[in-house]
Formats: C-alpha cells, sequence, structure tokens
C-alpha cells in the first residue's frame, strides 16, 4: 500500500458527532439483495459453490429463496416500521428482477452497490480490469435509473488495494468494505475524497449463521448491542448496522426475531433511522471538515 489509508484516532478523542435532531445512534439497515450465478464464470479464486460438480443446486436454490420469498416478507417487516433500507444490492438483481427494483424504487431505498453479481470476486484482479467493471456498476445504475451511484460495497467482500482509489474516482460518495470503527470516517484516496461508514460483521446474519448461531442469538445479541452504543451515545454518539441477508433472515422461522429487534431499537427516543446516503451527505456538510482539521492535528481540540 502505497499510502495510509485511515489515520489512527481513538473514538474517545474525537470531536463529537453531532447527529441530526441531537440523536445518540444512526441505524442503518442493510438488505444484502444478491443475485449468485447458476453457472459463474470465470471462477478464479474462490469457488462460489463448494459442492462440486456444478450444479449446485442446493447452494444456488437457498441463495435464489431469498429474491424469490424472503425478500418479500422483509419488505413487509420494513413497511410497518417505516424503515428506509440501504440496499447492498448485485446490481444484475435490478436487471434480471424488475419486480425488485420497482419495490426498491417505491420505496426510495438507498443503494450501495455490492458489484454485479455476488459470484464474481475483485481478489486478485489488476487496476484496470477492476476499475472497468466498478465503472460499469456506475454506467449500469445510471441509466437503469437516471442517478449517480452513491456507495460502494465490494462483492462478497472481495476488495483490493486499489479498490477505494478506484472507488473515489468513479464519483461514490461513501464506501462500507472496512469494518473498523463505530462511526463514519474520512478515507485517504489518490483523489477525491471518500468516506468510509461502517457495516457490520458482527450484527450480520449471515456470517452468525456461519458460526451456528440462530435468530434468537441475533436478537439478543441487537439488543445487547444497541444498549452499549446507546448509552456511550449520550456522550459520543456512534453508528449502528444490521446486516441482513432475505435468504436467511426473510426465512419464516427467523421473520419474527427481525421484527423484535427494530420495534425494540425503534422504541428508543434519540435514534435516527436513516440511508447509507443521508449519512454521507450528513457527515460531508457536518463533520467533514471538523474531523478532517483534528486528524491532521490542527483543530483545537
Amino acid at each position: 500500500m502505497t499510502q495510509q489509508r485511515l489515520i489512527y484516532s481513538p473514538i474517545n478523542d474525537r470531536p463529537r458527532l453531532e447527529l441530526p435532531n441531537g440523536a445518540r445512534v444512526a441505524l442503518w439497515v442493510c438488505p444484502n439483495i444478491e443475485h449468485y450465478e447458476y453457472l459463474p464464470d470465470p471462477v478464479r479464486i474462490r469457488d462460489p459453490w463448494p459442492r462440486m460438480p456444478h450444479p449446485d443446486i442446493l447452494g444456488y436454490g437457498i441463495k435464489d429463496y431469498g429474491n424469490r420469498v424472503g425478500l418479500w416478507r422483509m419488505i413487509d417487516v420494513m413497511d410497518r416500521f417505516d424503515v428506509r433500507c440501504t440496499v447492498s444490492l448485485n446490481l444484475s438483481v435490478f436487471e434480471h428482477y424488475p419486480e425488485i427494483m420497482a419495490a426498491c424504487e417505491e420505496r426510495q431505498w438507498d443503494v450501495l452497490c455490492h458489484g454485479m453479481y455476488n459470484t464474481q470476486y475483485l481478489w486478485g484482479l489488476g487496476e484496470a480490469d477492476e476499475r472497468a467493471i466498478i465503472q460499469d456498476c456506475v454506467d449500469t445504475y445510471r441509466r437503469l435509473t437516471g442517478r449517480q451511484l452513491p456507495g460502494w460495497f465490494s462483492p462478497a467482500a472481495s476488495h483490493t488495494l486499489n479498490t477505494p482509489d478506484l472507488v473515489a474516482e468513479a464519483g461514490i460518495k461513501y464506501y462500507a468494505d472496512w469494518v473498523h470503527d463505530d462511526q463514519p470516517g474520512p478515507m485517504n484516496v489518490r483523489q477525491g475524497r471518500l468516506l468510509s461508514v461502517p457495516y457490520s460483521m458482527e450484527l450480520n446474519d449471515a456470517v452468525l449463521h456461519n458460526r451456528a448461531q440462530e435468530a434468537d442469538d441475533f436478537l439478543v445479541m441487537v439488543r445487547d448491542y444497541f444498549d452499549t452504543v446507546y448509552a456511550e451515545g449520550a456522550e459520543q454518539p456512534r453508528i449502528m448496522c444490521l446486516a441482513l441477508h432475505p435468504y436467511m433472515m426473510g426465512q419464516p422461522h427467523r421473520i419474527g426475531y427481525l421484527e423484535k429487534a427494530l420495534d425494540y431499537i425503534l422504541s428508543h427516543d434519540g435514534v435516527w433511522q436513516a440511508t447509507g446516503e443521508e449519512i454521507a451527505d450528513w457527515y460531508y456538510a457536518e463533520m467533514w471538515d471538523r474531523v478532517s482539521a483534528h486528524l491532521r492535528g490542527d483543530d483545537n481540540g
């Protein structure tokens, strides 16, 4: 790496994060709406379907359930709580499933681009090839919606050392590959500027399932996590991310725990339920200059 991506800053020694309306916690809810190719080509570094040989009907079918059934169950829950989600989106979903695009657009959900397919990884790509993939996503999103792509989260978290530079170069304003903090912060890039908004691998249903933990464990963790950051937020507000997958939390035996988790969090005063883009726009307007000065060491505390 040719430059330090992030300047270290202890969370108790930063300018106070002044969230809108004096909120203690900013909650962003991130359903990962993904498309897994049935027979991906090429498979370079990791085989997405380990049940060999192809076709892995079981693996594919579990993922496909999310877009056919689980997502719609999850949308009902989000509508009930008036939650505007930030979709970690494989853009091919909008191409293949126009009904999903229509549902997201109707609700004005934010898009955190998760690459084109969740079976096409960035690991090991040269800079030119990775740049072309990111630009293809920007162009596809503009063709489909008429808007600039606001956020980036690499497919299967498969980023390279060049990814932040290329994302900023493409005009994307916020980035979620790094799960290193409880607050957003500036990321050093070759040109322009880029805000890191913390995604979660802790409050992440798919990660928990891989650890043999179930939805009731998820609910306990969400409550405990929220209680801690809510208390801390009286002095130094925090960002809280719920990372969800329709093929996981959209299952009939899990969806009720998501309802309980949202009900618990949103029953508290001082919670700003925001999208990733809303968090980024607010940060650029209200916090970027103050925090940048603090990181350079030329502020007054």
